[in-house]
């Protein structure tokens, strides 16, 4: 077994487990959550993906919360969807802070448990895999990260990464879309998964992606949500607050993780993305994950835009910090180019900012008037001090 390796969220999990009786956190499938809740509980864990257990909690709920007087980590707690209001009573009777920590890889089931049963008792995490943060720094390519992703056990259990990719698919999301919408056809929704990566770090057109895939526009807009519950994907929406402009309204489509949108576009090798046309856009989902993560680990709102007009002009990452924009532009080259600086440079005059930003794919960091330029190795420490405006 792998050597724990320490998560950033570990100090928003001790802060929730001295507030709150229940903490639930939720995240992709493989992502940690189990082995985080483990360390930091010493109380007993039942996993409810096992069939006599989930047998047991569905069919006597009270008599099975009994057990655990002292509290419990309950692992994929919305396979029992029961067990929220029983749950709700024992809090009510004085359960301690840090009593109890769900866990659960599909928000469908387990953000509804919370709102009809356990709101304002819960303190809510969520956790995505690996930040670059949490990997130790290495001599690895820009390419070979992408190419990798971030799921602990390719990261820290050694599995390569096409093996351990290949069964995740196969394994877990195949399986969560089976028993979440009864796919008849695999085929087809293999083929929408391949699609969708395709299309990271792109304007999302719903149409077009069903037609590709040859299946109905509602169903696209079904799987799709799916794949956002768990957090295979995740939807940017665009700002258009305060601008007179003519503005995009349409969302940008970004996989949670590099390493499954390369295996899903058979991207086999660093080599093959180093001249492919998706690395460009498969750069800027690491950059706008990683500051994703670096907001989730504190439990921030997200509060990630992108901004384009109709004449094209865009900037890739908004964070809005109280009162002001932050606006970061994302750069997949290993040689800062002049022509990255003007469309950056009016954006923020005209928005009255004071900064600015550009990752980009090489090493050596800039400072240049109003605007500081971060190779993607500096990419951690930005998205950590941009999630604390």
């Amino acid at each position: 077994m792998a050597a724990y390796r320490p998560r950033h969220a570990e100090a928003t999990l001790r802060e929730l487990l001295a507030w709150y009786p229940v903490i639930a956190m939720t995240g992709p499938r493989q992502s940690g959550k189990t082995t985080l809740a483990r360390r930091f509980s010493d109380k007993p864990y039942v996993n409810l993906e096992a069939p006599d257990q989930r047998e047991y909690a569905s069919a006597d709920p009270r008599g099975f919360l009994a057990r655990f007087p002292d509290g419990a980590v309950l692992d994929e707690v919305q396979n029992v969807p029961a067990l929220f209001s029983y749950l709700q009573t024992v809090v009510d009777e004085g359960a301690q802070p840090g009593s109890f920590i769900l866990t659960g890889s599909q928000q469908f089931g387990l953000r509804d448990g919370i709102a009809q049963s356990l709101a304002g008792r819960v303190g809510l995490l969520e956790l995505l895999p690996f930040s670059l943060g949490e990997i130790p720094a290495g001599k690895s390519s820009l390419d070979e990260v992408l190419c990798r992703g971030a799921y602990p056990r390719v990261v820290a259990g050694g599995v390569p990464a096409d093996v351990w990719l290949a069964d995740y698919v196969n394994t877990y999301l195949e399986r969560d879309v089976r028993r979440l919408l009864n796919v008849r056809n695999l085929s087809s929704f293999q083929r929408f998964l391949r699609m969708c990566a395709g299309r990271s770090g792109q304007l999302l057109n719903l149409s077009a992606l069903a037609a590709d895939c040859g299946i109905t526009h509602n169903t696209a807009r079904e799987w799709l949500s799916v794949l956002e519950a768990s957090y295979v994907v995740r939807l940017l929406p665009p700002y258009h607050r305060n601008f007179g402009k003519r503005l995009v309204k349409t969302p940008k489509l970004y996989f949670l993780d590099t390493g499954l949108a390369t295996w899903l576009m058979a991207i086999g090798n660093p080599p093959a993305l180093s001249v492919s046309i998706f690395r460009g856009p498969l750069f800027e989902t690491l950059v706008v994950t990683e500051v994703l993560k670096a907001r989730l680990n504190r439990r921030q709102s997200a509060n990630l835009y992108f901004w384009r007009d109709s004449n094209g002009h865009e900037i890739d990452l908004l964070i809005e910090a109280g009162d002001t924009l932050l606006p970061l532009e994302c750069k997949a080259g290993e040689t800062v180019a002049a022509d990255w600086f003007p469309p950056l440079e009016r954006f923020r005059q005209s928005a009255a900012l004071d900064r600015s930003w550009i990752v980009y794919g090489g090493e050596a960091g800039q400072t240049r008037s109003h605007c500081e330029v971060i190779g993607w190795r500096q990419l951690p420490q930005l998205a950590d001090e941009l999630s604390r405006r």
